[in-house]
């Protein structure tokens, strides 16, 4: 049997932290153990029923056949006015893309635009992909740290410092994955200041959670902040997660027609269209009913409160408050250093994430697949039952530790 050797790019890709584990979390429940899984970055909740109206009413009227790489008009039309109404910003059809996931947009506008010698700035903690999709097109991501004390967010100094010849991109994750933090208007306006002061650097807004947030009024965004900025902005955006429509696959772009149109045609040669029958879906859950948002966003927030106070009580572990998303990201640096009860030293969070797993059947994520040590990431996109036997199982297990 001859031997595979896959690209040199593919040996540069990790497999992603998030995918790795669930598979894991998969494979100790088919053993046999009862884990208490808190990975998952997906809603609990099913995708609304006018929703999936919607899909068989386009399944049996026919729209069932390849659409327009950038999607049904439809969809199209929704989009922009889901753009307008959020940024104040109209977008046309030759600015729009529709693909599978904004995970997909996200990587087709990276390679549409980063080879050899391009530096992508990365502000850490950051989403799990983001290096990986840079690195796998010939970029240099360009890891900036964002501590706990900035409040996990870009400032406009570090932006500025990060800042090169070579740099096309600055990525903003706001609310952030995997701290849920958002920017201020006044944080926005100050970054904007340095955007100005380097018109080769673009920005990509990735805000798949802009529906899922805490505060008192809707968070600010670039483009709405500044937006003179605008060809310099792609705004990656999706359904899978305010609509709990992971599974449909379908996320969208708006921007520059010139990335746009880039992007548009690697998908033709790619995946040619997104799936017609999720379009469909997507532009009814853009312009349909509303109040599962609201109701999913007041359930989160109640699992947020409860998932605070319960790990905020337990010795070592420091929980940062999120503002949007669904989830805590948890400091465990009063962890590290400790010993299980078999003797077995806690040396980084992957070893506290490990022990979690392996003493109280909880699975959780090390904040180092993250850009960010000492730290663990956890959903709270389960049910309050799942939530508070996993932090007793927590602490119980901390409790252990000498």
């Amino acid at each position: 049997m001859s031997t595979f050797v896959p690209a040199a790019r593919v040996d540069q890709m990790r497999e992603s932290p998030s995918v790795a584990a669930a598979q894991r979390v998969r494979e100790l429940r088919a053993s046999g153990r009862e884990i208490l899984d808190l990975t998952v970055g997906e809603p609990d909740f099913d995708t609304p029923e006018h929703i999936k109206a919607a899909a068989v009413a386009a399944m049996e009227s026919g729209l069932t056949k390849y659409t327009p790489v950038n999607g049904i008009p439809a969809l199209r039309e929704a989009i922009s006015k889901k753009m307008l109404t959020r940024t104040g910003v109209e977008f046309a059809d030759n600015e729009i893309t529709v693909g599978g996931g904004a995970k997909q947009v996200i990587f087709l506008a990276l390679m549409a635009t980063v080879e050899e010698g391009t530096e992508v700035i990365v502000p850490a903690p950051y989403w799990v992909s983001y290096p990986d999709m840079v690195t796998v097109h010939g970029g240099t991501p360009v890891v900036v740290d964002c501590p706990e004390s900035d409040r996990f967010l870009l400032t406009a100094e570090k932006l500025e410092a990060a800042i090169t010849p070579a740099t096309k991109w600055v990525i903003l994750n706001a609310p952030s994955n995997p701290t849920g933090a958002v920017y201020s208007e006044h944080e926005l306006a100050e970054l904007a200041k340095v955007l100005d002061r380097n018109p080769h650097v673009n920005v990509l807004c990735d805000e798949i959670y802009d529906e899922i947030v805490f505060t008192d009024s809707p968070v600010p965004n670039l483009l709405s902040s500044a937006p003179h900025l605008r060809d310099r902005i792609l705004v990656t955006n999706g359904v899978s997660k305010a609509y709990a429509m992971t599974g449909w696959r379908l996320g969208y772009g708006v921007g520059n027609k010139g990335l746009i149109g880039a992007i548009n045609k690697l998908q033709s040669q790619s995946s040619s269209c997104p799936s017609s029958i999720s379009q469909a879906a997507a532009a009814e859950a853009l312009t349909g009913d509303q109040s599962f948002v609201t109701t999913s966003v007041a359930s989160y927030r109640a699992r947020r409160d409860v998932t605070f106070e319960l790990f905020s009580g337990i010795d070592g572990l420091e929980p940062v408050l999120p503002q949007g998303a669904f989830y805590l990201f948890v400091g465990c640096a009063g962890l590290v250093g400790k010993r299980t009860p078999d003797g077995t030293l806690l040396e980084n969070d992957q070893d506290v994430v490990l022990f979690l797993l392996d003493h109280a059947s909880v699975a959780t994520i090390q904040g180092s697949a993250y850009g960010a040590e000492s730290y663990f990431r956890v959903s709270f996109a389960t049910s309050e039952d799942v939530l508070r036997n996993a932090a007793a199982a927590v602490e119980k297990a901390v409790a252990s530790l000498s």
